[in-house]
């Protein structure tokens, strides 16, 4: 856009003809134009607001590029430092564990195993040995169906 009124300025400039004159002729890609004053001012002044629209739009872009490294920049230097971190709590950690003496556990704790207790309900009791289990399983009796699934392998037949 900015090119476009540029050329236009120039165009109009290099026409000695059309500041002496009542209307002024151009010719664009084989076509004759011709413009009185007042409408080749209107022509600047509508080339002059494409250029400004040209000159907002690039710098608007420009403003976004740069907001967008910006952002960039600040998300690696906040991914490095939190490296940077983890690195030396790593460190610190394992100085730690080069510091603790480590002694071996009794056998006798490790023999010794108890079973997990079940409380689904949380009410204090292993729910293996309650009379009841938090969720009663209920027998449904069993019915017989002539239904055959159409789509599975149950009760397929090869007929053909």
């Amino acid at each position: 856009m900015i090119v476009l009124a540029g050329a236009t300025v120039i165009a109009v400039s290099w026409d000695e003809t059309a500041a002496s004159t009542t209307t002024a002729s151009f010719t664009v890609f084989d076509r004759l134009f011709q413009f009185t004053q007042l409408e080749l001012f209107f022509a600047g002044v509508a080339t002059g607001a494409v250029f400004l629209l040209g000159l907002g739009m690039m710098f608007s872009g420009m403003r976004r590029s740069a907001a967008k490294r910006r952002s960039l920049r600040a998300s690696r230097m906040e991914a490095r430092d939190r490296v940077t971190r983890l690195e030396e709590e790593k460190r610190e950690l394992e100085r730690k564990l080069e510091e603790t003496p480590t002694t071996a556990a009794p056998a006798s704790a490790t023999t010794t195993t108890t079973p997990p207790v079940v409380d689904r309900d949380r009410d204090g009791v292993d729910d293996r040995v309650e009379d009841t289990a938090p969720h009663p399983r209920v027998e449904v009796p069993r019915q017989s169906s002539t239904d055959q699934l159409v789509a599975g392998r149950h009760g397929r037949s090869d007929h053909r």
